[in-house]
């Protein structure tokens, strides 16, 4: 709790057990997990907690810089800390598992579109979608 409690201070966020708990939880999942599954884990560290107060804490979590929010066609939006490495997703179409994928090209944002020169792009989105080695090793298989 206290390491979340001066990541909240150093992001000059009040400090409150919702958004230490939440906190917590994002850090300790090694990312990807939506609203209600956070919720659960956070609920372990301080008890009750309504989804919608979850959803206010990683609304403030994620405009502080604290957490990321990453939203694929077909799932539910998926939070992890932020790292601030402009990395990208893989999602398998089989199981739904998502990995993240470094940078394909250089630094952020990774991408080369083609934008006229007064645009000012700063990051990019992109999910690669296809099969993890679990569902592959299955699919071969039948």
């Amino acid at each position: 709790m206290a390491l979340a409690a001066e990541r909240l201070r150093t992001a000059g966020m009040r400090v409150t057990a919702p958004r230490m708990a939440v906190l917590m939880a994002v850090s300790d999942s090694g990312g990807h997990l939506d609203a209600d599954t956070l919720r659960e884990r956070a609920q372990r560290i301080i008890g009750r907690l309504s989804l919608q107060a979850t959803y206010n804490v990683l609304r403030a979590l994620t405009d502080a810089g604290l957490v990321r929010s990453t939203q694929i066609a077909g799932h539910p939006t998926r939070y992890e800390t932020e790292r601030h490495d402009n990395h990208h997703h893989f999602v398998c179409r089989a199981c739904g598992s998502i990995r993240d994928v470094e940078c394909t090209v250089g630094a952020a944002p990774c991408i080369e579109p083609r934008l006229p020169e007064e645009y000012d792009i700063r990051e990019a989105a992109v999910t690669f979608w296809g099969l993890c080695p679990g569902c592959r090793a299955t699919a071969s298989a039948s």
